[in-house]
């Protein structure tokens, strides 16, 4: 009788490696990566299955440090390698670490056609709402006015609400989460890759070099109970310090309600991940967390829903072709489109 073996227990040291981790000290980077890190072992894929495909930018570095396969590819097309390698290596677990700049400029066409088409792919798109390889000018995600090397006077442009652009481009799993939520954020990992197709998830990351502080009102313990609201599939919508605060619809308008005076968890919005139009308004509570009737920030999963995958529809057509008998090559080159010249 042949011995029956099993493979080793794997932990998140095997999925360090031996090069030298270079990113600025402080940056968020070194979090995110200690979590992915982290959660790997769990998944219980063999390291040969696992590739993380990255751009350029300050995060596109990350291929280097799992030990993985992995692939450094270039500005804004890690999603269209990604695809590529997918479709021909179903049976991969695939993994696109984008920056704001890398993933919604110069790759934003290729993020919403990854997205629609559904590929069973993982994105980590890491938002620091500035560029922070080319130091320091404004990304796609930085807010209106912003002051930077490349507009001095502020920053003219609308921008992108990478949550809400998911979901417009039909996305199947849409989240957000943050570095400096270490628990929040190895959960948000393992739901993206429980999720049978393209799943984005925002992570808020702060470059502490060029745009320190950027999101410090959802991570500082002195204000983040205040204006985060974590989403919790079949729970209401409470947040606060002592949990007493709510929100409710007001038609499709979100309000702020207070617990004790009044109102009651009964009246409270309970979230329902597969609702689209109320992920499409959860998105959408983006307000100046310092203005008057400001809302809480949204983290956690927006939305989630089923749909086929792009490479499994391709095999199923492959096969289909296969089954049929041999076209006729002269009949193909012809064409239906003929004329007769008289």
């Amino acid at each position: 009788m042949s011995e029956v073996t099993t493979a080793p227990a794997l932990s998140a040291k095997d999925f360090a490696t031996d090069q030298e981790v270079r990113w600025c000290p402080g940056c968020g980077d070194y979090s995110i990566l200690a979590q992915v890190q982290k959660v790997m072992p769990g998944l219980g894929i063999p390291k040969e299955n696992i590739v993380f495909i990255s751009g350029i930018g300050c995060s596109s570095r990350f291929p280097y440090y799992m030990n993985t396969f992995g692939m450094h590819s270039i500005h804004g097309r890690a999603t269209a390698i990604a695809s590529g390698l997918k479709a021909s290596r179903p049976e991969l677990s695939v993994w696109v670490v984008t920056g704001d700049g890398d993933s919604l400029s110069i790759g934003g066409n290729h993020t919403i056609h990854l997205l629609r088409r559904n590929l069973d792919i993982n994105v980590l798109m890491f938002n620091n709402q500035i560029y922070g390889l080319t130091k320091g000018q404004y990304s796609p995600t930085s807010e209106e006015h912003k002051i930077t090397k490349s507009s001095p006077m502020g920053s003219i442009d609308h921008p992108f609400n990478p949550a809400a652009l998911a979901l417009g481009a039909d996305g199947t799993f849409v989240a957000r989460t943050m570095d400096r939520d270490p628990k929040h954020l190895q959960a948000m990992l393992l739901r993206a890759y429980g999720h049978k197709g393209t799943s984005f998830l925002e992570i808020y990351q702060n470059c502490n070099i060029f745009n320190d502080g950027a999101f410090e009102i959802f991570t500082e313990k002195a204000s983040k109970p205040e204006e985060t609201l974590f989403l919790e599939q079949g729970k209401p919508l409470v947040f606060g310090a002592t949990n007493n605060k709510g929100i409710k619809l007001d038609g499709f308008k979100p309000i702020v309600v207070e617990l004790d005076k009044g109102h009651s968890l009964d009246e409270l919005w309970v979230h329902d991940e597969a609702d689209i139009y109320k992920a499409q308004i959860l998105t959408r509570i983006f307000d100046n967390p310092r203005s008057e009737g400001h809302l809480p920030r949204p983290f956690g999963v927006f939305y989630e829903t089923q749909r086929p995958c792009y490479e499994d529809v391709m095999a199923a057509q492959i096969d289909e072709a296969k089954s049929r008998k041999p076209a006729d090559l002269d009949k193909l080159l012809r064409g239906t489109e003929v004329w007769t010249i008289s």
